[in-house]
């Protein structure tokens, strides 16, 4: 009954906080248009992320550009949740970054952790990339 509870909490989060979604072939697109992203926040998305890389496409792209602030504890759920993606040879790209969600980032040294691209189509290229190279591998680590 406790996991029943936090998923019903997550759920009211995500309704609350401005999410699109659009699954393409490789990837899910995920669109974060809250301008603040809390930990609290990410939590939320991370449980999503997950759900998501157990389906059709496994990989993610996370777009940024509609927020304007992130808390440390939320930028640093998204590092740890990208490394998770990697381990089990999956993709996750951040894109988007506003200049000051870069510049906080970069502050924290958190930036030079994720695999972060300017734009959608750049992230969507990685992605592609990287599929590529795990299909010629014959090996699910990137």
């Amino acid at each position: 009954m406790r996991r029943l509870d936090y998923k019903c909490i997550v759920l009211s989060l995500l309704i609350t906080m401005e999410v699109k979604t659009d699954t393409k072939e490789k990837f899910t697109v995920i669109r974060v248009q809250t301008p603040e992203l809390s930990a609290t926040m990410a939590a939320g998305l991370n449980i999503q992320f997950q759900e998501l890389r157990k389906g059709t496409t496994g990989n993610i792209v996370l777009n940024l550009s509609g927020v304007k602030y992130i808390s440390e504890e939320a930028a640093e759920t998204v590092v740890r949740t990208q490394q998770n993606f990697y381990e089990v040879g999956a993709s996750f790209v951040v894109c988007g970054l506003t200049d000051e969600v870069e510049a906080f980032l970069d502050s924290k040294d958190l930036l030079e952790l994720m695999n972060v691209t300017p734009t959608e189509s750049e992230a969507y290229d990685i992605v592609q990339m990287e599929e590529i190279e795990r299909e010629l591998l014959g090996d699910d680590d990137v």
